[in-house]
């Protein structure tokens, strides 16, 4: 008669010796098998048994709490549905009080996510309690997780709770702890936001939102007010032109200006979205000359978050207005003393072009890229060759070849190998954008020359340079223009040339297909299996094992490897050199197992 009842409790009989356990992975995998605890309980008990007992057992290690704060973020449906989902709101009170920030951030996460489905009667009765005791705990932790969880309730809840809200809000933005007002910050703008979304509740905006985005953004903390640019961009979406002159223009003229360099930046990072909220007339009077401003900042940070924001900003003015005042400025940073912020605006000026049109960009854009491309820095270089087809489709590629091309071929034949290299892994870029016929008359040539480097890792990136050009033009390019050389490197005296040759095999087969290997690639690859150089014998023993990968698609490919791969490796296998017979007998166990099928080509070190 007593085994019912003992089946029925021992989920939670598990779960707590499981949570008294001194193994935290043990402890953490109970939490995460809390759904299914509660599923097998049912709501009743759930709520009867499970929340109190999460509620008393508070671990001692963040990991679990963690993961404890997310999975009750999800448990509302365990307990009942919205009627009863309140009471998970006790034990994630108990997480958002911790010393650990991400615990109480995905607390305050999860308490949000309970606080939306409930009832404005449920919000009164029992988050409003939650609410008022978290605003005023003795210790800044609770008070900080406060401030994230007015902005989820607040649409439901009834007028007189939300003018509490609205109240207990304001006593946070005004807190003692700096942590507070921080958070206050972080907070405002989604709370004015849910706010301003509400009917009738946009005069609430100008009389109780905007004074306490007004006392944040002139907190003696800048850490307090580098967090109130979000808050403004949410107030600024939700006013008039009008109203945002009236009430925002003086805390935005201050922030603009502001004595921390980190508020600056705020601003720069933030100022396409600043302008976008603020409408056209403040952008004209205002924000032109604010981001010129920024441009010419002391700081470099400050310039290079505003480097970052010069096409944004100017897709929202005139032709005229960028010629005249942000251009200037932009020429100014292509020299500017620090190397991140000519790399942030190569990153950017590109997206110039299509504003300024083929005339403007020629004559003002073409100068600057030149400059870029022989900067000393090599982020600026590869920044803006990364970036060159949004010119490419303003002026055409005659234009844009004549003036950068010859900048291109001295920077791929650059005396530093890492300047070689970074061109090399742009040049598929660059022949997508120039096509066929301009890669084949201009850059062909210098492709093939980096396989001779005297650097291996040109080398190697020069083979994957042109399995890559081969998936940009299509295998019957590579027949024809680039395996006839490839294959001619097989018979140099140079060992270092017959080796690039099985590199480059091997790296480009992927790409090439079955009537391509057969014809051309496999004879080379088989006869430099007799090289009498070590390193190249089992560089091939390595290359028949992914030639077999690729043919093993088909039955004629099966039928070659049978016939001319399997024979080889098998020679190979009794090398008299050992690192040959090591490579041999591992493609050979490749070449002839069941995983042939389904296995990756072989990526050479």
């Amino acid at each position: 008669m007593s085994s019912p009842p003992s089946s029925s409790l021992y989920p939670i009989h598990l779960l707590m010796d499981e949570l008294k356990s001194e193994d935290v992975v043990l402890r953490l995998s109970s939490i995460r098998r809390l759904s299914t605890i509660a599923l097998a309980l049912g709501p009743q008990r759930t709520r009867d048994e499970l929340i109190p007992f999460l509620q008393d057992q508070l671990d001692d290690e963040d990991e679990v709490l963690l993961v404890l704060a997310e999975e009750l973020g999800g448990f509302a449906e365990y307990v009942g549905g919205r009627e009863w989902a309140w009471t998970v709101l006790g034990p994630l009170e108990n997480l958002a009080a911790v010393e650990e920030t991400l615990v109480r951030d995905k607390a305050a996460e999860s308490i949000s996510k309970i606080s939306a489905v409930l009832s404005a009667e449920a919000i009164e009765d029992h988050f409003l309690p939650l609410l008022r005791r978290l605003a005023s705990g003795d210790w800044f932790t609770s008070r900080t997780s406060a401030c994230a969880l007015f902005a989820a309730a607040y649409p439901i809840a009834t007028t007189p709770v939300q003018e509490e809200m609205r109240k207990m809000f304001s006593g946070l933005t005004s807190d003692d702890t700096p942590m507070v007002r921080r958070a206050a910050a972080k907070a405002l703008g989604p709370f004015a936001k849910s706010a301003a979304d509400l009917p009738n509740q946009h005069p609430l905006l100008i009389s109780d939102f905007i004074p306490l985005y007004r006392k944040l953004a002139a907190d003696d903390q800048d850490s307090v007010r580098l967090l109130t640019i979000p808050d403004l961009i949410a107030l600024a979406s939700a006013l008039t032109p009008e109203e945002v002159k009236e009430h925002l223009l003086d805390p935005m003229r201050a922030s603009v200006t502001d004595k921390s360099w980190r508020v600056r930046y705020m601003v720069a990072n933030e100022f396409v979205g600043l302008a976008e909220s603020v409408g056209e007339s403040v952008i004209r009077e205002e924000l032109v000359s604010a981001f010129v401003g920024l441009l010419k900042d002391n700081e470099a940070e400050v310039r290079t978050a505003a480097a970052g924001q010069v096409p944004g900003l100017s897709k929202l003015v005139d032709k005229e207005v960028i010629l005249a005042r942000i251009l200037p400025c932009v020429r100014d940073l292509a020299t500017d003393s620090s190397q991140h912020v000519r790399a942030s605006l190569a990153m950017q000026i590109s997206g110039l072009a299509p504003l300024l049109g083929t005339d403007s960009t020629v004559e003002h854009l073409l100068p600057l890229f030149l400059q870029l491309l022989k900067d000393d820095f090599s982020d600026v270089r590869l920044n803006l060759i990364g970036k060159l087809d949004q010119v490419n489709d303003v002026i055409g590629i005659e234009r844009l070849s004549q003036a950068l091309l010859p900048a291109i071929m001295e920077l791929a034949e650059d005396k530093q190998w890492r300047v070689r290299q970074a061109i090399i892994e742009y040049i598929p870029l660059l022949a997508q954008q120039l096509g066929v016929q301009f890669f084949d008359d201009k850059l062909g040539q210098l492709c093939m020359s980096w396989l001779g480097d005297t650097v291996f890792s040109i080398r190697e990136a020069a083979t994957i340079n042109l399995k890559k050009l081969t998936d940009v033009f299509g295998v019957d390019w590579a027949r024809t223009t680039i395996i006839p050389k490839v294959l001619e490197m097989g018979d140099h005296q140079n060992y270092l040339y017959r080796m690039t040759t099985i590199f480059a095999i091997t790296t480009m087969a992927p790409a090439l297909n079955l009537a391509i290997i057969k014809d051309h690639v496999l004879d080379s690859a088989l006869n430099l299996a007799n090289d009498p150089i070590p390193n190249i014998r089992f560089n091939v023993a390595k290359c028949l094992e992914t030639l077999a990968l690729v043919l093993a698609g088909s039955p004629e490919g099966q039928e070659i490897i049978q016939r001319r791969i399997i024979p080889a490796v098998k020679k190979l296998q009794e090398d008299q050199d050992a690192d040959v017979r090591y490579f041999a007998t591992k493609a050979y166990e490749r070449t002839t197992g069941d995983e042939l099928r389904g296995a990756e080509p072989m990526v050479l070190s």
